[in-house]
């Protein structure tokens, strides 16, 4: 088979990313713009902000993608792009741009669920993984523990019932008055501070559900640091950043650790932006070694959001047959 490049496009949050990748794995390019400084004044992601941004910038950043990868559009083999799910604006820049291109180069146009895409930038990072294999995705909009049957079959184990991973992380960094984005500021915190000063509660559903629930952990460390300050009481920013970290951290590992055990999985992955967290990475390598499991991970821009990833996923799901026609929208919330 001849070599198949995937022009991946992606812009569902306050990232503009395209990039170049050649058969599913190799990255001839990565182009990102982020918008974090723009939205860092806000404390959070405006919507109506992003989009505009993404209009201004899409164009620049598909031809600093192609420009990277030494490639034209006459060597794409198809575009894959992002439709969901994520802010319907700004999902519509990079759907619109994407059918534009495959209508007017007359290419296939392969879509793309964006959980799909955090977890295909493992098969970027470790080039010998295969599935079968459990997955965690965890970000700032989604908190997943998902079965990798295969590159186009994924069944999820487990999901979120309130706040995601990360969503929690923000909220808790803005309460501590760190700033945003609030996951690398709170990792960086708790490093200073003693995980154990504060025992924050864990969630467990009722029966066999491996769900998670973030909004009650979110919610006792603002009740406690409320009650703090009522009383006149001072308190550590760092011992609350490591205790309410190891609450969340602790829930992830453990209901992964559980699903890998119940698929009869021995590798467990990691995607999405919570996965550069330091602790969450540290705890579950060495709670997955105690059961004789490995744990991987990509790197740190692989896990933020990006155009490589989506590209991965659209050359198997190009592959696969996969196709969209004109009256491809985008989509807030999706079906995984």
């Amino acid at each position: 088979m001849s070599d198949v490049l995937i022009l991946g496009i992606e812009s569902s949050c306050d990232e503009t990313a395209a990039a170049v990748v050649r058969n599913g794995r190799e990255v001839l390019s990565n182009a990102i713009n982020t918008q974090i400084e723009i939205h860092r004044q806000f404390g959070g992601v405006v919507p109506e902000v992003a989009s505009r941004r993404h209009i201004q910038t899409i164009d620049g950043v598909i031809d600093k993608a192609l420009s990277d990868a030494n490639a034209s559009f006459d060597d794409i083999t198809a575009i894959a792009v992002t439709y969901g799910p994520g802010l319907v604006g700004a999902l519509l820049v990079g759907v619109s741009t994407a059918k534009a291109l495959a209508y007017a180069l007359k290419k296939p146009l392969v879509p793309v669920h964006h959980i799909k895409g955090h977890i295909m930038a493992n098969f970027i990072e470790h080039k010998e993984l295969e599935p079968p294999f459990v997955c965690l995705v965890a970000s700032g909009g989604h908190s997943h523990i998902v079965e990798v049957k295969s590159y186009t079959d994924i069944d999820i184990l487990a999901r979120t019932r309130d706040d995601a991973a990360g969503e929690a992380f923000d909220k808790i960094a803005r309460v501590l008055g760190l700033g945003y984005p609030g996951g690398p500021l709170i990792d960086k915190l708790a490093k200073e501070g003693d995980k154990n000063a504060v025992h924050f509660p864990r969630v467990k559903m009722d029966g066999d559900s491996l769900d998670f629930s973030f909004s009650g952990v979110k919610t006792a460390v603002i009740n406690y640091l409320h009650k703090l300050e009522q009383n006149g009481e001072g308190y550590n920013k760092a011992d609350i950043a490591a205790s309410f970290q190891d609450a969340v951290v602790d829930a992830l590992c453990t209901h992964t650790i559980e699903a890998a055990k119940r698929t009869g999985n021995k590798t467990i992955a990691l995607a999405g932006g919570v996965a550069s967290n330091s602790a969450l990475r540290a705890q579950m390598a060495e709670r997955a070694a105690d059961e004789g499991m490995r744990v991987l991970y990509p790197s740190p821009v692989l896990c933020t959001d990006n155009a490589a990833m989506i590209a991965c996923a659209g050359f198997y799901g190009y592959l696969n047959g996969d196709r969209a026609d004109m009256t491809l929208n985008a989509a807030a919330t999706v079906k995984l």
